[in-house]
């Protein structure tokens, strides 16, 4: 036991923050506490109590400071979670007709077009192609080599049959930031509702709800510091959608089950420190340039993918010519450092990036990236030792390569 706690504390050498987060110290220390809290909080007696509130404060921690109300927060397990419920639950509704006595369809069903980015989390991307199977229209919103979104595209897709456009907030594996306001703006000047995957930008840029002006958005504990398992997703009052979890009136109705109360406190652990993100955009910020200096300017043969458009303050998409990624990363793990090639949720296929190709790289490029994501820990003493390690590493597959006969994939 103490071996896995020692190998898990190793830290310094973690640059993999959007795959998931370190376990913040202040989540651990309130663990015992939060699992004194035992009982369910569907129960109206004593031991329901306790569990209730913990539920209410996390609820309205999270609202407070993400601009909505408590009313419009819903629990989940996580991101993917809530991006079917959303989609889901949309398209269930607009098949059936609500306040229709006869259960006929009206003319909501007309609304059987949806749209979303060619980069969108799988959980986004496959849960539209379920929608087609079952006979919606989808649009895949094109996004060119820097990442941007082609808005001309996009407005002439829209229309009063589309029911919903789902964009994430910004991407997990360039950390490209997307225009969610003006998309949602667009959206609903043809009365089309509007979701985006938050996932990744909870806790490493501030995010109003408010002020993006979403019908929907989706939030996963473990990318902001919190335990694996918990997430939630805001829904605008009077929103329309049908719970994907059908069973008890938790939630309001609107995800059956009973809740995950351990989950939910700790993801009200860090809604408090929300307020805080700001503070660390520019200490993150200088690191992640500080990083991609150094390596630009003492490696070859190295780009950053979408380097020149808005980005989440700690990611760097690398391609690295002549070095193959997943050889890279193996390389780098031997030495204890943790990196990625992609999202975290793909490990282990062995075909390159759907996002980077989708963005018009190569399929040689796909294969030569490494994904750098730091975090609030990370220190500029830490990021020279990886710069250090990772020169080496880059020249001796480069030279393997070489003597292979330029094939980075041997």
């Amino acid at each position: 036991m103490d071996d896995i706690r020692n190998y898990y504390s190793i830290k310094s050498n973690y640059f993999d923050h959007n795959s998931t987060t370190p376990v913040s110290e202040d989540v651990i220390q309130a663990l015992p506490d939060f699992l004194q809290a035992w009982g369910n909080p569907s129960s109206i007696h004593w031991a329901g109590r306790q569990p209730k509130n913990i539920l209410r404060d996390a609820r309205q921690s999270l609202a407070k400071n993400l601009g909505c109300s408590p009313l419009e927060i819903v629990f989940t397990s996580g991101g993917s979670e809530s991006n079917n419920t959303i989609i889901k639950g949309l398209f269930d509704y607009y098949q059936t007709d609500p306040l229709s006595p006869s259960g006929l369809k009206s003319d909501l069903a007309r609304r059987k077009h949806y749209m979303c980015s060619e980069v969108e989390h799988p959980s986004v991307l496959k849960t539209m192609i379920y929608l087609k199977s079952l006979g919606a229209r989808v649009d895949l919103i094109p996004v060119n080599r820097q990442g941007e979104m082609d808005l001309q595209f996009y407005q002439e897709h829209l229309s009063p049959e589309t029911a919903l456009v789902s964009v994430m907030y910004a991407n997990n594996e360039t950390g490209t930031i997307f225009p969610i306001q003006k998309m949602a703006e667009m959206a609903h000047s043809q009365g089309v509702l509007f979701h985006t995957d938050a996932v990744q930008a909870f806790g490493k840029v501030p995010v109003n709800l408010a002020e993006l002006g979403v019908d929907f958005a989706s939030f996963s504990g473990h990318k902001f510091y919190s335990i694996k398992g918990s997430g939630f997703f805001f829904v605008k009052k009077n929103t329309p959608f049908t719970s994907l979890i059908h069973g008890g009136g938790q939630e309001r109705h609107r995800r059956g089950g009973t809740e995950n109360v351990l989950g939910i406190a700790c993801l009200g652990v860090m809604a408090e420190k929300l307020s805080q993100v700001s503070t660390h955009v520019a200490q993150v910020a200088g690191l992640r340039d500080h990083l991609e200096s150094r390596i630009l300017r003492e490696i070859k043969s190295v780009t950053i993918t979408a380097g020149e458009n808005p980005r989440l303050p700690n990611t760097s998409s690398l391609v690295i010519q002549g070095v193959d990624g997943e050889t890279l990363l193996m390389n780098l793990d031997i030495k204890g450092y943790a990196v990625s090639t992609g999202a975290a949720c793909s490990s282990g296929n062995p075909e390159p990036s759907p996002v980077l190709l989708a963005m018009g790289l190569s399929r040689d490029e796909a294969q030569s990236s490494l994904r750098l994501s730091l975090g609030w820990s990370t220190t500029r003493e830490q990021v020279d030792d990886f710069v250090e390690i990772l020169k080496p590493i880059v020249e001796r597959l480069r030279l393997i390569q070489a003597e292979s006969g330029g094939d980075p994939h041997v």
